[in-house]
């Protein structure tokens, strides 16, 4: 069966492409030092040296290629650029400020069982750090902060007595345990 298909005049259209690109950095890597040059005023390349973003600011549309991206699509994107990778301030930004944001999800389906949820700054600087390490961006927040909240999302209901579940860098480190207030006390 056929799908009626529509089309559009991309005359007048800006397309942005992003996201992480895990391993592109090796890539670019290995094509900096294959072409190190041997001789008298020679180009050299010390790729060892340079950090992540440097690394990235000198992509090519042939590494985009070797990293596994079809020409076709390629050809569409006569532009490209890197950005500089989210610090673990952005981060906690992501984790808090966004009117949507994750905490807020937490916390209000916490607010459901009439628990109130909050997180010491340092335990979200620890998740913040957690997703750092997993190296996808902000898609890491969610499933750091989930390997955490999974058990206490299990036992909040169970107890009608906790009044409000603080979260603590000592938790999220596996050196304690949340702080739990209990109603009336």
């Amino acid at each position: 069966m056929m799908v009626p298909t529509t089309t559009i005049d991309t005359n007048n259209i800006l397309f942005i492409c992003g996201g992480a690109f895990p391993e592109l950095e090796r890539i670019i890597k290995d094509r900096l030092t294959k072409n190190n040059s041997i001789g008298f005023g020679a180009e050299l390349y010390d790729a060892e040296s340079k950090t992540e973003g440097e690394l990235l600011s000198k992509v090519t549309i042939d590494d985009l290629r070797s990293f596994g991206m079809i020409p076709e699509f390629l050809g569409r994107l006569p532009v490209v650029v890197t950005l500089d990778s989210l610090s673990e301030e952005f981060l906690v930004r992501i984790l808090t400020e966004p009117k949507n944001a994750i905490v807020k999800q937490y916390q209000k389906l916490f607010a459901m069982d009439e628990v109130k949820l909050s997180f010491e700054e340092e335990a979200l600087r620890v998740i913040a750090r957690r997703a750092l390490e997993k190296k996808t961006g902000a898609r890491a927040l969610r499933a750091v902060l989930e390997e955490f909240m999974q058990d206490i999302m299990y036992e909040i209901p169970k107890d009608p007595n906790i009044g409000e579940v603080v979260i603590t860098a000592d938790y999220l480190e596996n050196k304690g345990a949340p702080k739990i207030s209990f109603r009336g006390i």
